[in-house]
């Protein structure tokens, strides 16, 4: 999608535009009421100044429209407005060993039994086995802290997925290369 085409969408589509970046609701209203945006780099520079606005109940939104990592049947059927984005961020649960797959299982449901809810991390590019790794490196934390962890991790999604669904306006600058 063109910035020009999110600058010019109704409300509601906008939402649901950013909705496919961020699930929580209070942020994803505000970026609709910022528009118009002159850039890409405007955009995300917005959405790391909402974010820092947003409180607990927004992190939990926002985790809430993620599926466990590894959890392709969460993801198909709960998370359908994500559900290509998704997929290709945890690319790397898709080549595991069954073992690690069972610990990543294991220990999401244990994080989420502890912490209240599931483990989030920006799983671009990284392997299940360093998922897993951080995993159990945060599974200990205390709750406040894996609620900063997460929303750390979640605005780096949030980017990386605004990122890569806009490309940037194009300018008729009269010249050709």
């Amino acid at each position: 999608m063109t910035l020009e085409q999110l600058n010019s969408m109704t409300a509601q589509e906008a939402y649901q535009w950013f909705e496919t970046t961020c699930s929580a609701s209070n942020w994803c209203h505000i970026m609709v009421a910022n528009r118009p945006y002159d850039s890409v780099e405007a955009v995300k520079e917005t959405a790391q100044t909402i974010w820092a606005t947003m409180d607990t109940k927004d992190y939990l939104e926002a985790f809430d429209g993620h599926p466990m990592i590894g959890d392709v049947n969460s993801l198909r059927a709960k998370y359908a407005n994500t559900q290509a984005t998704a997929a290709s961020e945890q690319q790397g649960a898709q080549h595991a060993s069954e073992a690690t797959l069972q610990q990543l299982h294991e220990l999401n449901h244990a994080y989420k039994d502890k912490h209240g809810f599931i483990f989030i991390i920006c799983a671009t590019g990284l392997s299940a086995d360093t998922m897993l790794q951080a995993l159990k490196a945060r599974l200990p934390n205390q709750t406040q802290i894996e609620l900063q962890n997460a929303a750390e991790q979640q605005i780096n999604i949030t980017l990386l997925r605004i990122g890569k669904g806009l490309t940037p306006a194009q300018h008729n600058s009269g010249t050709t290369s």
